[in-house]
């Protein structure tokens, strides 16, 4: 039954709220004064990681499992009313050379990083809609930006295609007061880097040898050595729910931002590299 006490509080859904970025997040909205629904595949660590309150409800989600989203969903409904926020945050890492990475594993990538947002908004939209009112958070990358670099491809692929269709997502519902934000993050000292969370490609092609050792020792010593602080970072993600308008995007830390502004300049000299070449391409006026 609705919680008419709770009625006039924001309530936050957050996938992947177990540990990580998602738990600092729920932190931060818990003592923002808001409500959270936190969710993860196991609703024992939620409680372990966040404790007990009455402004939180923990719920089994897997968010590859459409089942799952919409059984989330109804929870939370039934538990606070409405949902204000939903703050896609569940992600995996699988990282290696394209050719190296099976394909198996890169469809369990897309798979988390990118259908998995998509059965969680799907589930949350038509409660939104109801209300007319809402906003979707979805948490991209860096490397959903500029992916310039070895080992990043399948996460890469999930992440780029997260922002294409945050951004389309954006237009079409806008028309229903509801609103969107991709974020970027750059290095943050989250859990996405330990053993749990990233999945190496097996070596299988010696061309990839001379490479593939310095790469994996690299991003192995990254884990725990992140600049980012993730609490600071829950914490702007409240910030940016409260902005009105909030922004479309975030690019979330100083490198970060360097990352946007190499990509910038790269687009800009892409598109003068060929600009008489890309304009002559219209039909001939006298055809």
């Amino acid at each position: 039954m609705k919680n008419d006490v709770m009625s006039h509080k924001r309530v936050w859904l957050i996938t992947g709220a177990g540990r990580g970025m998602g738990a600092e997040i729920a932190r931060a909205v818990l003592a923002a004064g808001d409500v959270v629904v936190a969710t993860g595949r196991d609703t024992e660590r939620i409680s372990s990681a966040l404790g007990k309150s009455k402004d939180l409800l923990a719920v089994k989600l897997d968010v590859t499992s459409r089942a799952d989203a919409e059984a989330a969903v109804r929870a939370a409904v039934d538990r606070f009313g409405h949902i204000d926020v939903l703050v896609n945050n569940a992600a995996s890492f699988y990282a290696g050379y394209f050719e190296e990475l099976t394909p198996e594993q890169i469809e369990r990538q897309l798979t988390t990083s990118l259908i998995g947002p998509m059965n969680v908004t799907r589930a949350v939209l038509p409660v939104m809609r109801k209300q007319r009112s809402g906003h979707v958070i979805s948490i991209s990358s860096s490397a959903g930006l500029a992916a310039g670099f070895d080992f990043v491809s399948a996460y890469a692929a999930s992440k780029f295609g997260l922002e294409g269709w945050m951004e389309s997502l954006r237009a079409e519902i806008a028309p229903f007061g509801i609103t969107t934000t991709v974020v970027n993050p750059g290095f943050f000292r989250t859990e996405l880097l330990t053993e749990q969370s990233t999945n190496y490609a097996e070596p299988s092609i010696n061309d990839y040898d001379e490479r593939r050792g310095p790469l994996l020792e690299y991003w192995k010593a990254q884990n725990g050595r992140q600049s980012g602080d993730p609490a600071k970072l829950a914490r702007a993600l409240v910030t940016i729910a409260r902005q009105e308008p909030p922004p479309r995007r975030f690019i979330a830390g100083a490198d970060a931002i360097g990352t946007a502004e190499q990509k910038v300049a790269a687009l800009k000299e892409d598109i003068e590299f060929d600009r008489a070449l890309s304009t002559s391409l219209d039909f001939d006026s006298d055809d």
